[in-house]
């Protein structure tokens, strides 16, 4: 079985947000494997364990996303390949993962549910549309066999179980897996492995890489006013209760 892996490097989740002239302070911060994007990689490894094949981990991103490649080859991915762009789009994002799924021949794509930093959750579902193919999302069970898929996905506080057939593209979540750590020997030879680099320009006509979507400020979230406790006997602090929502409501 051939798996495609979608992963994207996000900003450590112990990162203080830095924001300069509108935009995020990146320069000095710590970059990760986007964690959902982890269990993504870890259910590939299983399935192509109990199932033969290769699993080939893909990003969309800058020079420093090397390292997400390196440590997915750690864990005991067999291929990388970066697409060099700094593009934040994810419809051009989408489009040039379409180009490298339609170079290598795959079964099933895998990928995180969403990213912890924007919380978007578009690429991935993009990409199905692009291939034009199956997506099942949320998926915290995942069966795989005879060219069948059934999987169990979170719906609102219930569990669905959904099936197709392959190739299909499925977004991992928390509590499909445990992802492992990569081992000292598998650093070592993820650090001589080759990493394969695709220009936009490779995978894309110009026109399809159009931005659909612009950014038109970045800022931090309001400070919270401190809480506030209520004095005096019940009555009083129903009352008191009452008015403020009373104000708050009328400012909405």
């Amino acid at each position: 079985m051939n798996l495609l892996v979608c992963i994207r490097q996000t900003f450590d989740t112990e990162e203080k947000i830095v924001i300069e002239n509108e935009k995020v302070k990146d320069a000095d911060a710590k970059f990760i494997i986007n964690p959902y994007d982890e269990y993504a990689i870890e259910e590939a490894l299983k399935l192509r364990e109990a199932q033969g094949g290769t699993v080939t981990v893909v990003t969309v991103g800058p020079e420093r996303t090397e390292s997400a490649l390196r440590t997915a080859l750690a864990m005991g991915a067999d291929k990388a390949i970066r697409i060099d762009s700094a593009s934040d789009d994810e419809s051009t994002i989408a489009r040039l993962l379409a180009g490298i799924a339609k170079k290598e021949a795959f079964d099933l794509i895998l990928g995180g549910n969403f990213d912890v930093d924007t919380g978007a959750g578009q690429v991935t579902i993009r990409l199905a549309e692009e291939l034009d193919i199956p997506h099942i999302g949320a998926v915290t069970r995942l069966k795989v066999e005879n060219g069948h898929v059934e999987a169990e996905r979170d719906a609102e506080g219930a569990t669905e179980v959904v099936e197709c057939s392959l190739p299909a593209l499925v977004t991992a979540q928390q509590g499909l897996n445990e992802p492992r750590y990569p081992s000292l020997p598998g650093i070592m030879k993820a650090k001589r492995k080759r990493i394969e680099q695709y220009n936009p320009e490779d995978l894309a006509p110009g026109d399809a890489l159009t931005k659909k979507t612009k950014v038109l400020s970045t800022f931090l979230p309001q400070q919270k006013e401190p809480g506030r406790m209520l004095e005096g006997d019940l009555d009083d602090q129903v009352k008191e209760l009452a008015s403020i929502l009373r104000v708050k409501c009328s400012l909405v």
